[in-house]
């Protein structure tokens, strides 16, 4: 049966989730990633980018589990790019080039129907204006069995919190202040929510920190 999972998601000492004013040459957000630096150096990463072999310690082992058995990834609007409104046509492909890291369905949340786009290496984004909840039952339907993967935004990771829609969430605690930005937990009372913290394990640029929903 499928899990909804947040994997990998970087969240500030202060509680941001990613910088302010995101824009075509800050994705992540104004010094949103300084967030994501744990990620990077990882083997995960390096090859991704055919950059090289990378570190294989703690931040790259649970960077790897992160992508282990999803079927389906769910994305807010802002984290497949930087348009807002209609869509002005059908120009802006993500940031990711050609053949994007998913290589499975990925279902993106927005107010302004698309056609969907099919990429190399497996990717097809789907873009769903129901909402939050059809956008699960599509991407549930589409992982057969697998798991599904909430990639974020800030606030879709919030709306699907806020629903008690998410069975685990993974927290790379990084030892930076962002002073401003997405604050993730605002508003968010996650013990009423039925969510408890399950385990922590420390790595070599980021403190890992799994929450889980109470069955």
């Amino acid at each position: 049966m499928s899990r909804v999972l947040v994997r990998s998601f970087g969240v500030s000492l202060d509680g941001f989730a990613a910088g302010p004013d995101q824009s075509l040459e800050h994705p992540l957000g104004v010094r949103g990633v300084e967030l994501m630096d744990w990620f990077f150096p990882t083997r995960v990463w390096q090859r991704m980018q055919g950059q090289g072999e990378g570190e294989t310690g703690v931040d790259n082992r649970i960077a790897e589990l992160g992508f282990a058995e999803v079927g389906a990834w769910i994305l807010g609007r802002n984290m497949f790019g930087p348009v807002r409104g209609p869509w002005p046509d059908a120009s802006w492909r993500g940031w990711w080039g050609e053949e994007p890291p998913y290589h499975v369905p990925v279902f993106v949340l927005t107010h302004h129907a698309r056609a969907p786009l099919a990429m190399q290496g497996g990717t097809t984004f789907h873009f769903v204006t129901g909402g939050i909840e059809e956008a699960l039952a599509r991407a549930k339907e589409a992982a057969g069995g697998r798991d599904v993967r909430i990639g974020g935004g800030t606030s879709t990771v919030r709306q699907y919190l806020q629903a008690g829609l998410i069975d685990e969430l993974h927290l790379a605690l990084r030892p930076v202040l962002m002073g401003r930005g997405e604050a993730l937990f605002q508003g968010l009372d996650l013990p009423a929510l039925g969510y408890v913290c399950d385990r922590q394990e420390p790595g070599e640029r980021a403190t890992h920190v799994f929450l889980r929903r109470r069955a």
